[in-house]
């Protein structure tokens, strides 16, 4: 395609034209030939912008394509869109098909999140923008100055950073500014069918059509297999992240454009039995893939794998079988993404699990997929801050009667919002519980500096006036708000600093009897992939050029989004690898479930003996 791309363009769009001339909207046709017209023209115009998105997007540059070419053919495109919507201001008086497949597109991207997104916000900012006299044109323009200035888009295309979305929904959108990844479960598919109820209705369709005649004794007994019906219905909720994502992934040779899949989590301290439910999903999504890449890739002389799952398994790091599930996974060439992960000890001993399958795959001539070590920052934050606070109040409650200490807690409870009917009940049980309840992130938050928290402390007695609690409680935040991008510095640097790097690479060629080239081609396949974020500087403090996906919730997108566009980008370059401050380290250092998270386990100190 490269150097042939205006030839093609010009001419889908030559045989287009003809089709739209061919059938215009006249007066005397019958009312089923309108509706074929008009769906017709529908699928050509959303078509033929989705090419004009994926030009002005990153998949250009995956493809090859010249800046020249690129805006040729974007050129023409626009050049036909407006020639058509001219030709329904004369057919209908105003281009009314046209206007509904813009609208249908920022519906989509509203959809997400339900509307709590970073996809949602370009879609309003990019309304705002549209001319109803020159419709094509204006949606064109908006749409793509908020691609190409996009903070992911920038980031990505100077190679700064990877990342990846942890949502089912918007995808496509995403990937064109550059998403590589998307990380899914059961839930977050369901929170897509809440989103889309579309979608739900098609997967009813599919069940009535195939399940019924494939799986019968499905719908006889639900009940009983209702984890393989919740796996396929997250399995055909996650087809079109599938299909999205199969260029990319073929394009880079698997090692973009991957979608995780969480095994049924009751199994996942069983080696033999999430190994065995990971091929069973690889294996039905081959099927489809197989069917999806006969059309994909017809005509296309490049050999690629058709129908290989662009697959990663998501693997609970908080079972020890973990590291033996992702070296067999990893061995079949299917990767895997750690999740339930927060220490260093678990994001080294997986990562060194998924090596070891990777060089045993390479051994017999398997080409690894793309893995993931996940490191989840914010559910340390939210533990370490959970528990700091509980054990703060509770000591301050060990200082007054029981009277005064019943006052204080209910004065908390009251001034966090708590309903009184959930007081209530939850008065009835031990004050542990109940400052646990308390301290909790549905209802402290996640701000220890909350003023009803603050004032139940000093009521306490037991740490002085409010500003002495003030100047012990501030510099406790500040640091557990850095505790998971330490944990996700110190991964990084023992698994992929220049340094350290090499010595991976000796290792695996003399453990595995792999070549040096070979190795390589391990450690190139294995990202750190930063997760459940908090607040936007979890992102901006971790990119990376190498060994670096950051994956996002929608919400998170857009915080980032909002938070870059003060901020000098260039300014993160390589932040993984940037020292932080000293003085949060000395604070976090002093909490005993943070060091356990931080330094290395026996098992690991003894693995980077060898």
């Amino acid at each position: 395609m490269k150097g042939k791309l205006l030839d093609v363009i010009g001419s889908v769009i030559r045989r287009l034209n003809i089709m739209i001339l061919e059938k215009p909207l006249k007066e005397g046709i019958s009312e089923d030939e309108i509706k074929k017209i008009i769906v017709a023209r529908y699928r050509i115009y959303d078509t033929l912008l989705e090419m004009i998105w994926n030009l002005v997007g990153m998949e250009k540059k995956w493809a090859g394509f010249s800046r020249e070419e690129v805006e040729k053919a974007i050129s023409a495109i626009l050049n036909a869109l407006k020639e058509w919507e001219e030709l329904e201001r004369k057919e209908l008086g105003s281009p009314v098909i046209l206007k509904s497949v813009i609208d249908e597109q920022l519906r989509g991207m509203k959809l997400v999140n339900k509307g709590n997104s970073m996809l949602a916000w370009m879609a309003e900012e990019a309304e705002k923008e549209l001319k109803e006299d020159n419709l094509a044109e204006s949606y064109v323009k908006a749409m793509s100055k908020l691609i190409t200035t996009n903070f992911y888009y920038i980031t990505y295309e100077k190679g700064m950073c990877k990342y990846g979305n942890d949502y089912a929904l918007g995808l496509r959108w995403l990937r064109h500014l550059g998403y590589v990844q998307v990380s899914t479960n059961p839930a977050l598919a369901a929170r897509a069918y809440d989103d889309d109820p579309e979608l739900w209705e098609a997967f009813k369709e599919y069940a009535k059509e195939v399940l019924t005649k494939e799986y019968p004794e499905w719908f006889k007994e639900p009940e009983k297999y209702a984890d393989d019906i919740a796996m396929e219905a997250t399995r055909f909720g996650l087809l079109d992240n599938f299909y999205v994502f199969r260029v990319p992934f073929a394009l880079s040779k698997y090692h973009d454009g991957l979608v995780s899949y969480q095994l049924n989590p009751l199994i996942a301290d069983k080696v033999d039995e999430s190994v065995k439910a990971a091929r069973e999903f690889a294996r039905r999504l081959e099927r489809d893939l197989s069917v999806y890449d006969a059309y994909l890739w017809w005509g296309y002389s490049t050999p690629v794998e058709k129908g290989r799952p662009n697959l990663v398994i998501k693997v609970a790091a908080g079972y020890p079988a973990s590291i033996e599930i992702a070296e067999k996974l990893n061995e079949m060439g299917i990767g895997q993404n750690i999740t339930v992960s927060y220490t260093v000890a678990q994001e080294v001993l997986v990562a060194y699990g998924a090596m070891k399958g990777m060089a045993k795959a390479i051994r017999k001539g398997i080409l690894p997929t793309q893995t993931y070590d996940t490191n989840m920052g914010g559910r340390l934050e939210d533990h370490l801050r959970e528990s700091t606070a509980a054990e703060l109040l509770l000591k301050g409650l060990e200082k007054v009667d029981e009277k005064k200490r019943e006052e204080i807690i209910d004065k908390l409870a009251k001034g966090l919002g708590v309903k009184e009917e959930v007081w209530a009940e939850m008065k009835k049980k031990p004050l542990k519980e109940r400052v646990d309840f308390l301290m909790g992130k549905r209802v402290l938050g996640r701000n220890m500096l909350r003023d009803a928290y603050v004032e139940a402390l000093v009521e306490t007695g037991a740490y002085g006036s409010k500003e002495e609690v003030l100047k012990m409680l501030t510099p406790l935040e500040n640091a557990i708000k850095l505790s998971g991008t330490y944990v996700a510095h110190r991964v990084y640097e023992i698994l992929f600093a220049p340094w350290n790097k090499v010595k991976w690479v000796e290792h695996l060629t003399k453990e595995y009897d792999i070549s040096l080239e070979e190795a390589e081609i391990i450690l190139d396949r294995i990202d750190l992939l930063p997760a459940s974020k908090r607040k936007p500087m979890d992102t901006l403090l971790t990119l990376g050029c190498k060994n670096m996906t950051n994956t996002e919730f929608p919400n998170h997108q857009l915080a980032v989004l909002k938070e870059a566009m003060s901020s000098n980008l260039e300014d993160y370059r390589e932040s993984i690898m940037q020292p932080l401050e000293e003085e949060p380290l000395k604070v976090l250092m002093k909490l005993e479930d943070f060091v356990k998270a931080y330094e290395a386990s026996p098992e690991v100190n003894e693995l980077l003996k060898k």
